[in-house]
């Protein structure tokens, strides 16, 4: 059999560069940073206490490139094409504030902070989220109104924040969120009336679902100061009903102890007239004629 002649190795080099050169050709170009993500992450992880550890490879080498397409580096954090698409770290004992910053993730489509023990306000700043979907801080220590530029998020489908501290009015603007599919503010301390396009869905569905609440009681009890339908309708300044009655029998013996006494002077005042009258008679006839 006759020996196959094999190319010298230096005529095989050429031919492996321009192979390998092709093969780096179709592949992907590495993930670029997206310098907000950076920076809402850096800022986001600033604002935080962190006492278990739980976000321990949340540093600055790993905020510079935190996503590599569908791959994500930090906990609680996935990505979707290079940039962060959902912020999930719910149960993590993390104290500190809620940053303003969060709004440079601007491709976030969710947001879960609840369950930890975050004080401070609620930032308007999120309200440039414009492709939120879902906002969840409950069960936290949040204080302060509820920003009512959160209607700008107009893909919001989740919005809880129940058991917190907010205060205030639930802002009428919330209504128009008609996406809104999950709503919860129960147990805080706002007040003032619910408003009409979140309590019924008369101006979503017509006549029709008018009679079905849009979301119902749960969505807010534990706020004694709240009223309107699902709850009950405002209690008002005015008294109530056993306090009413309790006047009016009040009323009513005060006014028959005064007539009772009224008739007793006027009864003691004839018989001392008459007394009178009878003692002078008397002694009429007995003075004598001249």
């Amino acid at each position: 059999m006759a020996a196959t002649l094999l190319p010298p190795a230096t005529d095989l080099l050429p031919l492996l560069s321009s192979l390998i050169l092709s093969v780096l050709l179709l592949l992907p170009p590495p993930a670029l940073s997206d310098p907000d993500d950076e920076a809402c992450l850096s800022n986001l992880r600033s604002s935080l206490t962190d006492p278990t550890g739980s976000l321990r490879n949340w540093t600055e080498a790993t905020f510079a490139s935190p996503c590599n397409g569908f791959t994500s580096y930090l906990e609680g954090v996935t990505c979707n094409n290079g940039r962060v698409y959902k912020l999930s770290l719910p149960a993590f004992s993390l104290g500190g504030a809620v940053s303003p910053s969060i709004a440079n993730c601007t491709n976030l489509q969710s947001l879960d902070l609840s369950s930890n023990a975050l004080s401070g306000s609620i930032p308007p700043e999120l309200s440039s989220l414009l492709n939120l979907a879902v906002l969840n801080l409950s069960s936290n220590r949040l204080s302060g109104p509820i920003p009512p530029d959160l209607a700008l998020c107009a893909y919001l489908n989740v919005l809880d924040l129940h058991s917190n501290l907010l205060s205030g009015i639930i802002p009428d603007q919330l209504g128009l969120l008609v996406r809104l599919s999950t709503f919860d503010v129960s147990y805080n301390r706002l007040e003032g009336p619910i408003p009409t396009l979140l309590a019924n869905r008369s101006a979503l569905g017509g006549a029709a679902a008018a009679a079905i609440p849009r979301f119902n009681a749960s969505s807010f009890l534990g706020n004694k100061d709240l009223y309107g339908y699902p709850l009950s309708p405002k209690r008002g300044g005015g008294l109530s009903v056993l306090a009413i009655v309790g006047i009016g029998l009040g009323s009513g013996l005060i006014s028959l102890v005064l007539s009772f006494t009224a008739v007793c002077i006027w009864l003691r005042l004839t018989d001392r007239a008459a007394l009178t009258t009878g003692e002078e008679a008397k002694i009429s006839n007995l003075m004598p004629d001249y």
